[in-house]
């Protein structure tokens, strides 16, 4: 017996629900190289893609917590021409699924990279980072606010025909309003969740251990915060939600699916073990085929209340 791993998301069909995060992957190539062939993944997600470079914040700007990391690395990325000419060409000759996660500072700047993206082939779909300060507004966030998600949704949407993914921030008061909002201005689905707001502090010294002073919290001190979270998203839209937040074992992958996920995105266990999405891959295989589960669908929303 076999068992569909398939996921569907607008138009793309991914092979398996196990993703990397944007992020905790830079853009592949570390992997592909010196651990395991990423055309293994159901996707791969790149880092943030803005319009121009972006440099990031000064360091210190990674610390470990218990179960976690804080970082604020700021969105450092080598921006879009350079990573439409130097690494979209390697992932596609790695064979990798590629979603491409973008960044801004203003709604054009989406709109601009989503519609250079959306010209070429290799990108398979669009993941949208709301969690990205909004100068315009004062430098609040795309995510916190339902009507400037949907803005900026609704505005790519009106310009790219790939699959479009949302993914949300946490540092909200009711993330379900948000997914509401991007859902019903087109995107086919959502992430969830982004890392949340925190800051650590060195007693010898007495100072903020970042220099950036804040960064954002994951691993798996955030899981029970994302599938909470998941749980009640999967409650409110209808479209499909990948799950983030402190995946590292093939018991994390399932309660994901329990609560509602059609797939997840590995973040933070990268770090710790870069072999752990394949190993959850196999590890999801065997589990289905011992227990004669022909589709994710016999799992998926399955939480018994």
């Amino acid at each position: 017996m076999s068992t569909d791993f398939s996921v569907q998301i607008g138009s793309l069909k991914l092979k398996n629900p196990i993703m990397v995060a944007s992020g905790t992957f830079g853009y592949g190539e570390e992997f592909n190289e010196d651990h395991y062939p990423i055309k293994q993944l159901g996707a791969v997600v790149t880092k943030g893609i803005s319009e121009g470079p972006w440099q990031g914040n000064a360091m210190p700007r990674l610390v470990e917590t218990p179960s976690g990391m804080i970082n604020a690395i700021g969105l450092q990325n080598v921006g879009l021409e350079v990573f439409v000419k130097e690494k979209l060409p390697y992932l596609k000759k790695a064979g990798a699924v590629v979603i491409v996660n973008i960044i801004g500072k203003t709604i054009d700047e989406y709109v601009r990279v989503a519609e250079r993206l959306d010209q070429e082939e290799t990108v398979a779909a669009i993941e949208l980072n709301i969690s990205c300060p909004n100068v315009k507004a004062g430098g609040v966030q795309f995510g916190i606010e339902p009507s400037a998600a949907a803005k900026v949704t609704q505005a790519v949407r009106a310009r790219l025909k790939k699959p479009l993914i949302v993914k949300l921030s946490p540092n909200v008061t009711d993330i379900c309003e948000i997914g509401r909002a991007v859902e019903g201005e087109g995107a086919d689905a959502i992430s969830a969740i982004n890392t949340i707001t925190a800051m650590a502090v060195d007693v010898a010294t007495r100072k903020p251990i970042l220099a950036n002073v804040i960064g954002g919290l994951s691993g798996p001190a955030i899981k029970p915060i994302a599938l909470r979270m998941t749980w009640q998203l999967a409650q409110k839209i209808k479209i499909p939600i990948i799950g983030i937040g402190g995946i590292a074992s093939l018991n994390d992958v399932l309660e994901y699916l329990l609560v509602g996920a059609h797939a997840v995105q590995i973040g933070t266990a990268n770090f710790v073990e870069p072999l752990t999405a394949p190993k959850l891959i196999e590890e999801l295989k065997d589990y289905c085929s011992k227990n004669n589960i022909t589709s994710l669908s016999d799992i998926r929303g399955g939480l018994v209340l």
